[in-house]
């Protein structure tokens, strides 16, 4: 039985920013890694615009397909989820004499950030959860 939408969008959003959240985690701790790798061009995972661009599609009842016979209408793909992001390399402006483009202070700052983004979804999400769990305990 299906249960699309038994939630809203929110906890869609949420659990879907955790795991592009946790995909660039991934992808900063690599940078972080490789700081000292000749010739490494640090990359990092864009995916808010691509998600903002989501829920407002969403939110105006695109058509799901249901048969594969279905062509897919303009802007079908950007519901939430098939949101992966983007990675992009994000050289720093002067790399050392290795060609190696990782800077380290700016690598550290972005893992903070993405860090709090992170924990503020995963928080968010819980008490959505919590919220629920009390309205179908009748709200003891």
């Amino acid at each position: 039985m299906p249960v699309d939408g038994i939630f809203g969008t929110t906890i869609d959003l949420l659990g879907k920013n955790i795991d592009l959240r946790t995909k660039n985690q991934n992808l900063i701790s690599s940078n972080i890694a490789n700081a000292e790798t000749p010739n490494y061009t640090p990359k990092a995972l864009e995916f808010e615009q691509e998600l903002q661009d989501a829920v407002k599609n969403g939110s105006k009842g695109t058509p799901a397909i249901t048969n594969p016979r279905h062509l897919p209408l303009k802007g079908a793909a950007t519901r939430l989820q098939s949101v992966t992001g983007q990675v992009v390399e994000t050289p720093a402006k002067t790399p050392g004499n290795d060609g190696n483009s990782v800077e380290l202070e700016n690598e550290m700052s972005r893992m903070v950030e993405n860090q709090i983004m992170y924990n503020a979804s995963v928080q968010m999400l819980s008490k959505k959860f919590s919220d629920l769990s009390m309205a179908i305990k009748g709200g003891n």
